[in-house]
């Protein structure tokens, strides 16, 4: 492609040598960049690629894309690009490059803390089950139609993005659902995409170690809505309180959905157990094989987003009573003695909460539930003593293990989380750094009519030890111990 056809998606803010020239690839890994490459300079929290650029210029690039005058040369045999910001550049440039996917394709983007991926993935589900093909972008697995793409990140980096969008309009798909991380958001890998909605789920305490404040990482989330076209809709949870401040600037429809309050959707559960609940939603009941008012929320963000798609309101309802719970949420095992493991990803304070709360409502009054829970090294260390606390406190018994420790030491973490007990619930709680041990340490304990639930890891079937990938799953495990 012509460096000028590139050019056309940025706002530069000086260009300095040819742009009649032919660029074979976009790179922003200094390593892959080959002859006639462009390569974007990015400013990464760790790691400067302006750093990079004379290294990327003797490997054959002959284009740069650069924010820091200080790297620019003269070179005639070089194009640069000064921006004023290489991360958008990037997301810019990929959607140029791809040709502009998202514009051929009804993007529906979902953000919040918690219940992204359940989100995301049913209206795949739900959208193929109403038989148009659709694409999938999630922390689990990506689709591209019917054909699984591993996944590595939420929100993939800016140019694998636009390649897996640009291969489902290839398949065919009139429709693709994406979570949309913060962090996304932030390094601008979602710069260029024409979202046709936008669905704001909950938002807790979580990533305070990349964005510091609570705030920040609030209005970050909110830029998502607040960049959404005039015909596009975005559907938030009123339930949450700051469910009206994520629509408060933004140009398109807005829709709420509530379990507590007068929305454009509303449910309710009627009956509940561990293999499904009865709601009524908007007036019409359904039973579907989920359980939790947390999964409730999600079902009403997704039954609002079909209707805005122009979907039939009996037949959404009809499929959503198909639909089978996310890998990792709140998966249910049972033992032949009578007990109940529940597998979940909660791995923040809230959903730690919610999930506990819908157990606890479940659950036979002369039952005990035992929680196995660990926090993840290398990440926000406040929410540590309040995560133990949480899961104490609804518990019966608490077992603390490791999660994914990383580059910290186990130990170290436990001890974080054990600061947020109290004496009186340390005497009802085990700390057993190894989490196979702890995972069967409480399949020991269980007794008829007994939950356990075994939270953080849920669908991640691994273990991150001293920077080093173990298999590890806690379904497996679960499953070993009956």
């Amino acid at each position: 492609m012509q460096l000028s056809t590139l050019l056309n998606a940025l706002h530069p803010v000086e260009v300095i040598g040819r742009s009649d020239i032919e660029i074979n690839s976009i790179q922003f890994d200094s390593r892959l960049v080959g002859v006639g490459d462009l390569f974007v300079a990015q400013s990464g929290t760790s790691v400067d690629g302006h750093t990079f650029i004379t290294r990327c210029i003797s490997q054959g690039a002959v284009a740069i894309v650069l924010s820091n005058r200080d790297f620019l040369a003269s070179d005639e045999k070089v194009t640069y690009i000064l921006v004023k910001d290489t991360n958008e550049a990037l997301g810019l440039l990929a959607c140029e490059w791809y040709g502009n996917p998202s514009k051929h394709l009804t993007l529906v983007g979902v953000t919040g803390t918690n219940g992204k991926t359940t989100i995301a993935t049913l209206l795949y589900k739900l959208t193929r089950g109403m038989g148009e093909k659709a694409g999938l972008l999630s922390t689990v697995v990506n689709y591209v139609d019917d054909e699984a793409v591993p996944s590595t990140h939420t929100t993939p980096d800016a140019l694998a993005l636009n390649a897996l969008l640009a291969r489902m309009v290839e398949a065919g798909c009139r429709y693709a659902f994406m979570e949309v991380s913060s962090h996304s958001i932030a390094q601008a890998r979602v710069a260029g995409l024409d979202f046709d909605g936008a669905i704001f789920t909950n938002l807790t305490r979580d990533h305070i170690d990349y964005h510091k404040t609570f705030d920040n990482y609030r209005d970050t989330k909110k830029l998502l809505f607040d960049r959404l076209k005039k015909n596009a809709f975005a559907i938030t949870n009123r339930d949450d309180k700051n469910g009206m401040v994520m629509v408060q600037n933004t140009r398109s429809h807005i829709y709420t959905y509530s379990t507590r309050s007068l929305a454009d959707f509303k449910g309710i559960i009627l009956e509940e157990g561990f293999d499904g609940m009865l709601l009524n939603i908007n007036n019409q009941e359904v039973f579907v094989p989920l359980v939790g008012r947390f999964n409730t929320s999600n079902l009403l963000a997704i039954y609002g987003t079909a209707i805005n798609l122009g979907f039939d309101k009996t037949e959404v309802l009809r499929v959503l009573s198909t639909l089978e719970a996310v890998n990792g949420r709140f998966e249910t095992i049972h033992s032949p003695k009578g007990w109940t493991a529940v597998v979940d990803y909660a791995h923040t304070p809230d959903a730690v909460d919610n999930v506990i709360k819908t157990i606890n409502d479940i659950r036979k009054t002369d039952s005990k539930l035992i929680t196995v829970v660990g926090c993840g090294g290398n990440r926000d260390k406040g929410k540590r003593p309040m995560m133990a606390s949480i899961a104490c406190k609804g518990s019966d018994q608490l077992i603390l293990t490791s999660d994914n420790p990383r580059d910290e030491e186990p130990a170290d973490i436990l001890n974080d989380m054990v600061g947020g007990l109290t004496k009186k619930e340390l005497e009802r709680t085990l700390v057993i750094e190894d989490r196979f041990s702890a995972i069967k340490t409480a399949c020991t304990l269980a007794q008829k009519n007994d939950v356990i639930l075994v939270a953080g890891k849920g669908h991640e079937n691994y273990q991150i030890i001293k920077g080093v990938k173990h298999h590890f799953d806690d379904h497996e495990v679960v499953k070993q111990c009956l």
